[in-house]
């Protein structure tokens, strides 16, 4: 008949957050942080309304980075971060810990057109061609650049995720 069981009210929604974070990667880690800091690390499923989402939006679109304090995080960051935290959303509506879709009723957070840099093939040869002290830094910032990995994606980097394909 609708009704939602009021238990379900009372359970701990961040706990429920951090263990969905643990089973994805690093950018839930990110948000539930930011979450966890915009409500003060208290919220249970009865807390989570609109309002609240909305809220929490506004919040990603001023805050500062948690790793950087000085700096305030970009709109597209902001951005993705909303888009994960509305994912967790679905996620407790199909488990039916919501009663109903939140993002329904959510706005997005657009994010804003970037113009990537990146280095032409001939930049690319004088950058092979460059002594350098270091020579796995010179091997790492080529890798970057051929692969198009960040710093971050490069340092996660498992060997058993580097496939060979002209072995096969």
């Amino acid at each position: 008949f609708g009704f939602l069981d009021k238990n379900k009210q009372k359970v701990d929604f961040l706990a429920y957050f951090r263990t969905k974070a643990r089973e994805k990667y690093e950018k839930w880690d990110c948000v539930y942080n930011h979450f966890e800091k915009f409500v003060g690390g208290k919220c249970t499923f009865g807390d989570v309304t609109v309002e609240l989402c909305e809220k929490f939006r506004d919040y990603l679109l001023k805050c500062k980075q948690i790793n950087h304090p000085n700096a305030y995080i970009s709109r597209n960051s902001a951005a993705g971060y909303y888009s994960t935290f509305r994912a967790l959303l679905k996620i407790a509506y199909k488990e039916k810990m919501l009663r109903e879709n939140l993002n329904d009723f959510l706005e997005k957070i657009e994010p804003e057109d970037v113009a990537k840099e990146y280095l032409s093939v001939e930049e690319l040869y004088c950058l092979a061609e460059t002594p350098c002290k270091i020579p796995v830094l010179k091997t790492a910032s080529l890798f970057s650049c051929l692969t198009s990995l960040r710093l971050s994606d490069i340092l996660s980097l498992c060997w058993e995720e580097i496939v060979d394909f002209a072995a096969g």
